[in-house]
């Protein structure tokens, strides 16, 4: 068999793996540790269809969605603070997934699934996607005796073969990751912002500026494991490029805000605030609200790491940036 190029491999080990396995039994998403994570990010969306006009219908956007988790909580914290909003929007959720698409169907009830952001039906949207774009597919160069090489897959093993890409003066064994599909998705999303009106916030683990490194990993039941060896198994994923996403938008127009690390991005939405009314409620609970918003926003943990990027039709900055 010939040598594959990387991101082709990706895609087709990433299809199969989500096709057939829960993807929670190998890896926790924010969503899954704090309540509170789907609850701002709700209160958010709320605060952005204020500022595109309250518009009724409303298409509020989950790229991604899991097992339902952050847009239940969300949903949940709309019906008490914004109910103007909850009974505007209508709900869509980009997932391939039949496995989690059933997960997500019993938690809500209601929505409208599409396998691509092409599918969804037009008109102004707030779109919400956590967690998502890591999954997609990369490239990658390598640096090595003045030249670049891109890297394919041969069996259990990276071959590289030459690439027209032009050297630069990096060190050798420098890489370079390229996520064509993270990009051209983020441009498609802020032309159809552009056209329709609307906003979107993207959460994930990665980069502001461009760093020369290798950060594809794979992930089976909590632990690393080699992402060559069975493909399907395992979630494939690399760190995101925010410096591409951001100029991937700008180039259609769209203003962008970001990226700011998630813990400043939380606490500018009142986490600490949130925490401590929860305690109040549930006094049992208060030592693990208090872990679970450690975690999401320590920079330890997940607060400097995974950032977050708004894109917006309009010109005034969005909450929490």
């Amino acid at each position: 068999m010939d040598p594959e190029r990387l991101d082709h491999f990706m895609a087709r080990a990433n299809a199969a793996y989500y096709a057939a396995r829960d993807p929670f039994a190998d890896f926790t998403t924010a969503p899954e540790i704090s309540q509170i994570f789907g609850e701002l990010l709700g209160a958010w969306a709320a605060v952005v269809w204020a500022q595109i006009g309250r518009p009724d219908p409303v298409l509020l956007i989950e790229a991604g969605p899991g097992r339902g988790t952050l847009m239940a909580d969300a949903l949940r914290t709309l019906a008490r603070v914004a109910p103007d909003f909850a009974s505007a929007l209508r709900l869509h959720l980009i997932e391939t997934s039949p496995r989690l698409r059933a997960e997500q169907a019993r938690r809500l009830p209601g929505a409208a699934w599409h396998a691509r952001l092409e599918d969804v039906p037009p008109g102004p949207a707030i779109l919400l996607a956590n967690e998502f774009l890591d999954a997609l597919p990369i490239r990658q160069f390598v640096h090595a005796a003045g030249a670049w090489r891109e890297r394919h897959v041969a069996g259990h093993s990276f071959v590289a073969l030459p690439s027209p890409l032009e050297a630069g003066n990096l060190h050798e064994g420098a890489v370079y990751e390229i996520g064509e599909a993270a990009r051209d998705w983020t441009a498609a999303l802020a032309a159809r912002l552009i056209r329709q009106g609307g906003a979107a916030l993207i959460l994930d683990y990665g980069y502001a500026q461009p760093q020369f490194q290798d950060t594809l990993q794979a992930l089976r039941g909590g632990r690393p494991v080699s992402p060559l060896v069975e493909p399907g198994t395992a979630d494939l994923t690399a760190h995101v490029d925010f410096a591409a996403l951001a100029q991937a938008a700008r180039t259609e127009g769209a203003h962008v805000w970001g990226p700011a690390g998630q813990g400043d991005f939380l606490r500018a939405l009142g986490l600490r605030t949130r925490v401590e009314a929860l305690a109040r409620q549930h006094p049992a609970r208060a030592a693990d609200l208090a872990a679970g918003a450690e975690r999401l926003a320590s920079p330890a943990q997940m607060g400097t790491l995974f950032k977050a990027l708004a894109v917006t039709s309009f010109p005034d900055a969005p909450a929490g940036f």
